[in-house]
């Protein structure tokens, strides 16, 4: 047996909400086998251990079938979605693209959870996540510190309003960077945030 690589595999972020095909599941059984799991995460990510000399070999395969391939760990995880029931442009499809493509596979002191809602109907549950993006009509609300494990489950809390598109990734990155520099040990972002004041982390998040 050879050395085994853990990777993070989702469908591309799209109207409807994670969707797998038919072909994207095939390619994956026949990538890990019989034998093997594929284990589903609390990220709306799949993991699938392979071997780790065909591991670029196997990365580009799922991509060709349309799946998105990640780091698997303490890292950023792509971006939960919701299902742009408004439709794509009203939602902000690209908009969410363009933050996970910025976002995803940061390695961080714990993994990372980044949430986007089109919409204050909030379907992907942002204020669960550690980061949660909320599209209000014209602008974006960013909240952080949300917490939905264990008997004291939190929601986030309002960091900034009224952000426009080319804020986000800028403020997103300023926080998770921040929360690098300054995370004590494997610290969970939700206590970073306990830790910090809401005020501090704005100055930081805006630059």
């Amino acid at each position: 047996m050879g050395e085994k690589a853990k990777i993070a595999v989702t469908p591309a972020i799209q109207v409807g909400g994670s969707l797998f095909t038919p072909e994207q599941l095939a390619t994956m059984a026949k990538i890990v086998g019989e034998d093997a799991v594929i284990e589903m995460t609390p990220f709306k990510q799949l993991y699938l251990e392979i071997p780790l000399e065909r591991r670029e070999v196997i990365v580009e395969e799922l991509q060709r079938s349309g799946l998105e391939v990640y780091p698997a760990g303490f890292v950023t995880k792509s971006l939960i979605v919701c299902n742009f029931c408004k439709g794509a442009e009203e939602a902000g499809l690209e908009t969410a693209k363009g933050i996970n493509k910025a976002i995803a596979g940061i390695e961080t002191p714990t993994p990372v959870k980044v949430g986007y809602a089109g919409c204050a109907l909030g379907t992907s549950e942002p204020l669960l996540k550690d980061i949660g993006v909320v599209k209000m009509r014209d602008s974006f609300d960013i909240y952080v510190g949300g917490e939905a494990k264990g008997l004291k489950a939190s929601l986030a809390k309002l960091l900034v309003s009224g952000l426009s598109e080319a804020q986000l990734v800028p403020v997103i990155t300023n926080v998770i960077d921040f929360y690098k520099r300054n995370a004590k040990g494997k610290e969970v972002f939700s206590k970073f945030i306990e830790r910090i004041t809401l005020d501090q982390l704005k100055k930081i998040a805006l630059g």
